[in-house]
């Protein structure tokens, strides 16, 4: 467990996915984990039942204006659906697809955290508010700012309560919230609370847009059935790595972005395991939903081939896809690309024999699927 004098960032309220909950969403959620919040963490609660008031005041704001005309949304474009496990390179995708404004919309960082609110306040408090976010994410050097694409699971967590983020937030809960990863063995009213929500925010963000919504979340990998339910049409593009990088950067992103998350003491001991089950967990829900995908609304592509030539990979999926526009977007493509240049990944360390052997037999049917070598 970890001790009193090992909690990083303990002090900090920032970086917390659960910043525009409702004061109803987060009585509910705080008395479906029985209250059981550690005292480390007390000000963070005080923190988030303080904004949540404020959220809960603009959200009833917001539905009285736009509600009427949310459910007035006749048509969503079909969405394209960016995969991949954490950490495989699913956001450098989604930041090339999101280039493409003239065709595509996206959730970003302030919609996906105040989905209640975004369409009142987005203007005013990006402004206002822009300084507080760090310019790269804790966890990488990715770009981060209000503007910037986002996952939209940070949003649709805070709508229906069902994330596994929330066994982040909670890690003594870590194994309850996971069932909220494929949804397979969750009530039937939980599944239909996660495509309400869904739902609810696409057609919200139709509402904004009217474009096709480019969406990025890794636990969308293990949903596909889910998915197409709602969007038969939908397009999916898939990302993988070679495993023992994906390990190793979950090892890090685990060690930096969730320290701010915490509402109860994690207990560092079995981290390692649960990146192993989780992963084999996502990847049993991918590969049952793939084949479900008719013809032409799937493509998939590696790591590798992205980061060595990012323009022809595009290129090929919007082909693929049959995506039209690529043409268009190519100038601005080629211009975020070469916003990169100077671009640094993570450095990890090497990892250990004792862990290469445990991610090849968990994950041996990535490597045999896409061929990496063990």
């Amino acid at each position: 467990m970890a001790d009193k004098l090992d909690l990083k960032h303990r002090w900090s309220i920032g970086h917390n996915h659960m910043s525009g909950i409702t004061a109803g969403k987060w009585w509910q959620l705080l008395r479906d984990v029985n209250f059981d919040v550690d005292a480390v963490y007390a000000h963070r609660v005080a923190f988030i039942s303080l904004l949540s008031l404020n959220n809960s005041l603009w959200a009833a704001i917001e539905k009285m204006r736009y509600q009427k005309k949310i459910d007035q949304v006749e048509r969503v474009h079909p969405p394209v659906f960016v995969l991949g496990h954490w950490r495989s390179g699913t956001t450098h995708l989604h930041n090339l697809f999101c280039q493409d404004v003239e065709q595509f919309a996206y959730p970003n960082t302030y919609q996906a955290i105040n989905p209640y609110t975004f369409l009142s306040t987005e203007n005013i408090n990006t402004r206002l508010f822009g300084w507080l976010l760090p310019k790269t994410r804790p966890m990488d050097n990715m770009a981060m700012s209000f503007s910037e694409p986002q996952e939209d699971e940070l949003g649709l967590s805070m709508v229906c309560l069902r994330s596994l983020y929330f066994g982040i937030t909670f890690p003594r809960l870590e194994k309850h919230f996971s069932q909220y990863l494929t949804f397979d063995n969750a009530e039937p009213q939980a599944r239909e609370d996660f495509k309400q929500a869904l739902a609810w925010f696409v057609r919200k963000l139709t509402l904004k847009y009217d474009k096709p919504i480019v969406i990025k979340s890794p636990s969308h990998t293990a949903r596909i059935k889910l998915l197409l339910e709602l969007y038969p049409d939908a397009r999916f593009v898939h990302i993988h790595r070679n495993p023992y990088e994906v390990f190793l950067s979950s090892q890090k992103y685990h060690d930096t972005a969730t320290w701010y998350t915490y509402l109860q003491r994690p207990d560092r001991n079995f981290l390692d395991d649960e990146i192993l089950r989780r992963y084999v967990m996502l990847f049993d829900g991918f590969f049952a939903g793939r084949d479900l995908i008719p013809d032409g609304q799937f493509h998939e592509m590696s790591f590798c081939e992205l980061e060595a030539a990012p323009l022809e990979t595009m290129r090929n999926t919007y082909n693929a896809l049959g995506l039209s526009g690529f043409s268009k977007a190519e100038p601005r493509l080629k211009n975020y690309i070469s916003s990169l240049k100077n671009y640094k990944k993570n450095d990890h360390p090497e990892l250990s024999a004792h862990f290469r052997q445990r991610v090849a037999e968990n994950w041996g049917r990535s490597f045999d699927t896409w061929g990496y070598e063990r």
